[in-house]
């Protein structure tokens, strides 16, 4: 028989922290501080086992599970000396989700669960405090309404908003135990009147619906939302808590709080955290009550009059002190804690890594590290290649004139500008429409995930650094400001007041999620500084990692990038795009109109100097590194005019009638030009055009030389192979223009030919193609579209569909189709190897930059992986960790 129930408390525990797939995270860490001897209020976990047995018999559970619950609660109650459902001396519950992966509010709680008409009685005599025993009915309640019978919560709000406006009441701490009686009538009332049947008084009925709830919360629209954004698996599920309550809304030496044992958002090594005194955990990051800080350092720092809890309650805060410094010590990483103080009494509720940002987590890795808490190698796998983005993406100029209207807590950096929107379907709206967005709200909820992802930042009038929105953007990388309270958002306008100005959807704003500060209109912005951290954990990274990491750049901004963020080399310089400036199109154009090879020839003796020009200058920035340059790949017809008005405008350029002009493009219109006169078809058919690249780059070789005292070996890639018989036909035009320049210099260049591999065919047919192929550079984006037969411009339609059913498990455009294109992939090195053993292997595809892709690389044994400038460091990073992945598992 399963065991469905695990328990903890009293200083032991039936499970441990290495049972995290079983009981959760939360779960498992519960057992894990029980363990400890830490402060932790008893209870049970019921397994993720039972979620999936839920899911799996038409939400019924395990026939054993009843028993399972029943006799933990009598431990939990004998820990207590309290029992559930006892109506002098009852016990209280809270009910809470715990998936293996944390999801930060996406999942649902019930709090003070076991109160009725008469429990609550019972509470108020052994509390002592009628306030703080209908204050509690009143919230469980609210709570359960909404979350197990599916009462919109604003509804109760709404009957307290307008109680306290009635009474002149500003805060809830100012209603007495009367006023709540009096609220919990209308509560009840709202909700009769909803069901057509009265609260439910029973303790048993109400922790049932309670572990339905948590159970059914799992398939919620926002949860769903959040795994897909997380790539976190349904087939998971969570656990559920229980856990004996305790409170701290019990009056002036009763909080609660929030806490990381290091900054989330800079990383600095300092107790960072939030409390209220005389509040349950929902008011914290509700942003109903501005919270206070922890440490008095903090207070001072914030410039806040609210005393700190170092200061209000000295025992408590020095016993959390060593209690977090335990838990981190313990743990070896950032701890995200909640906690509850009940009189005087500390509690422990909840330890969890905590999500931090790109820029957190690098210092807090190397930090740790160089305290010996950690090695070097695990600092490196500790941080998420994909979170380094957040560092590589613009910052506010300081130099640049700001109107500041607002000032609200800087609680997720990075600066971001776009429209105003304030619900989360206009943020995603203008995402599709290419728009940027900054999603205004007065706090967020779970169900607006999709808006917050689709935003380029996120902007709340309510809330703290652990609010909702926060740690939400924190964990997307987002830039956020919470907590604004000066300004005025009006949903039915749609228009937010700041500073006496007015500003409507649409208007242009600017949010610096650093300082906290909310811009009026778009501001300059600048590249961060890649250096400290950021610099030593690359460092430590690159001294592991097997493959090298080049960058995708055709132009010199992008290579100077490229060398910037520490690309060892081009991988793929797209020729192509070198074509399109408005003095080079009229002769490309030129040679494309040409009557004959004569007409060619002399349209391509226009581009051969701008042609060694671009190349000199990339062999300049790129001294010593190994630059990969394609041959012209697209169709030609992308360089033609498509409307009457332009081949009008490009006809009388160049001097012809229209007609020829429109005649030409209709001859080179093809149904699908991904599979037609296109890569090295081109080169077949017109073999000038790759004699023309191949004499200005080996042109351009001996000119940077001269500037910079090194002879770059260029290496020369013929796109869309399919046969070897086309490859060694390209190759024999470029070998010919490489003697030509070497007897008219009298200087020989060091070059390898290769050919991007793109097309299946080339995959199995690797081994005769690599008999006279130097080297291969896998194509992945139209391998991807000729293997699965889609093209990426027009699957946009149906490839959501496939990944949310499952039969992709990812978009294959972004993280490559291992056992698909993955296998033409291990087809053609294997073949290729066979052939030439010392064969240069890579990747220049989109995959090139995707940490999950680059795993797959590194295990398939490539030599190097090709990506965008921007996304060189993830490549550094991803490559380590693949690495360091393959040697723990023995296969490296």
């Amino acid at each position: 028989m399963s065991q469905w129930v695990y328990s903890f408390g009293g200083g032991k525990a039936e499970g441990a922290s290495g049972m995290r797939d079983l009981l959760g995270g939360k779960g498992a860490n519960l057992a894990e501080m029980a363990n400890l001897g830490l402060p932790v209020p008893p209870g049970f976990t019921i397994t993720t086992e039972v979620c999936t047995f839920f899911y799996d018999h038409g939400k019924s559970y395990p026939p054993d599970l009843a028993a399972a619950v029943e006799a933990a609660l009598v431990e939990v109650g004998r820990l207590t000396g309290r029992s559930f459902g006892d109506e002098q001396n009852p016990l209280l519950v809270s009910v809470r989700s715990g998936a293996r992966a944390s999801m930060p509010g996406m999942m649902d709680t019930v709090l003070n669960l076991g109160l009725n008409d008469v429990t609550v009685l019972a509470l108020a005599k052994s509390a002592g405090d009628e306030r703080f025993a209908y204050d509690s009915y009143r919230r469980f309640i609210q709570m359960y309404s909404n979350v197990v019978l599916g009462i919109e919560h604003h509804h109760f709000e709404d009957i307290l908003e307008h109680y306290k406006e009635t009474k002149g009441f500003i805060l809830d701490t100012d209603l007495a135990a009367e006023d709540w009686k009096k609220i919990i009538v209308d509560y009840k009332a709202k909700v009769e009147h909803a069901l057509g049947k009265p609260f439910p008084q029973d303790p048993k009925e109400q922790l049932w619906g309670a572990i339905g709830a948590v159970f059914g919360s799992w398939m919620t629209a926002r949860a769903i939302s959040y795994r897909r954004l997380h790539d976190i698996p349904a087939s998971w599920g969570t656990a559920v808590n229980v856990q004996a309550m305790v409170f701290g809304n019990m009056g002036e030496t009763s909080a609660t709080g929030v806490a990381f044992t290091r900054s989330p958002s800079t990383g600095a090594k300092e107790l960072y955290g939030e409390f209220l005194i005389n509040a349950q955990g929902e008011d914290v990051v509700a942003g109903i009550r501005t919270p206070q800080n922890i440490t008095e350092a903090a207070r001072i720092n914030a410039v806040s009059d609210k005393p700190s809890m170092e200061v209000l309650l000295p025992e408590v805060f020095a016993e959390f002190m060593r209690t977090t410094n335990l838990l981190e010590k313990h743990y070896r990483d950032m701890q995200d804690m909640e906690f509850t103080v009940e009189r005087g009494k500390l509690w422990m509720l909840q330890t969890r890594t905590g999500k931090r940002t790109g820029k957190a987590a690098l210092r807090i890795a190397v930090e740790m590290a160089n305290e010996g808490l950690i090695t070097r190698d695990e600092a490196v796998s500790r941080v998420d290649p994909s979170s380094l983005d957040q560092l590589l993406h613009p910052m506010i100029d300081p130099e640049a004139a700001l109107t500041v209207v607002a000032k609200g807590l800087p609680a997720s950096p990075g600066a971001a500008c776009g429209e105003i929107v304030f619900n989360s379907d206009e943020a995603e709206q203008m995402k599709t429409a290419g728009r940027k967005a900054i999603l205004v709200r007065i706090e967020t909820s779970p169900e607006d995930i999709n808006g917050m992802h689709a935003a380029e930042g996120i902007l709340t009038t309510r809330g703290g650094m652990t609010s909702h929105a926060a740690v939400v953007a924190r964990g997307m990388g987002k830039p956020c400001v919470s907590g604004a309270g000066t300004l005025r958002i009006d949903y039915e306008k749609g228009t937010m007041t700041a500073s006496g100005k007015v500003f409507k959807k649409g208007d242009m704003l600017t949010i610096d999620g650093g300082t906290g500060q909310v811009i009026q209109g778009a501001v300059q912005m600048q590249q961060p500084e890649l250096s400290g951290e950021f610099g030593t954990l690359m460092q430590w990274a690159d001294s592991v990692r097997r493959m090298g990491v080049r960058a995708n750049a055709e132009t010199p901004a992008d290579a100077r990038a490229a060398r910037k963020f520490g690309a060892e080399g081009i991988g793929l310089s797209r020729t192509e795009h070198m074509f399109f400036a408005p003095e080079r199109v009229v002769a490309v154009r030129e040679m494309i109109l040409a009557d004959d090879e004569a007409g060619r020839r002399a349209a391509l003796a226009k581009l051969l100097p701008m042609q060694r020009s671009d190349f000199a200058e990339l062999f300049e920035i790129m001294a010593g590194l190994p630059v990969t340059i394609r041959l012209l790949d697209p169709p030609l017809h992308e360089f033609l005019p498509k409307t009457d008005a332009e081949i009008a405008e490009v006809a009388a350029d160049l001097g012809i009638s229209p007609d020829k002009l429109t005649r030409r493009a209709n001859e080179l219109h093809e149904f699908n030009p991904m599979l037609g006169f296109r890569g090295c078809r081109l080169a077949i058919a017109f073999p000038e055009i790759a004699e023309m690249q191949a004499r200005a780059i080996f042109e351009g070789a001996l000119e940077a030389q001269k500037r910079t005292g090194e002879l770059t070996k260029p290496e020369i890639m013929v796109p869309l192979i399919a046969t070897k018989a086309e490859f060694d036909i390209v190759k024999a035009s470029i070998d010919k223009m490489a003697e030509a320049v070497r007897q008219e210099t009298g200087q020989s260049v060091p070059y390898i030919v290769g050919t991007m591999i793109e097309l299946p065919r080339a995959c199995l047919r690797a081994g005769e193609i690599a008999e006279t192929a130097e080297f291969f550079s896998f194509g992945t984006n139209d391998l991807t579209q000729t293997a699965l037969g889609i093209s990426r411009d027009d699957a946009g339609s149906f490839l959501g569909a496939y990944t949310a059913k499952g039969i992709l498990p990812a978009d294959p455009f972004v993280t490559i189709d291992q056992e698909g294109v993955g296998e033409l992939v291990k087809i053609g090195i294997e073949r290729g190897r066979k052939t030439r053993p010392d064969i240069k292997l890579g990747i220049c595809g989109e995959h090139g930059g995707d940490p999950a892709s680059i795993a797959f690389c590194e295990k398939v044994g490539l030599t190097y992986v090709s990506c965008s400038p921007f996304r060189v460091p993830i490549a550094r990073l991803a490559a380590a960790q693949a690495t360091l992945r393959l040697k723990a598992e023995g296969l490296a």
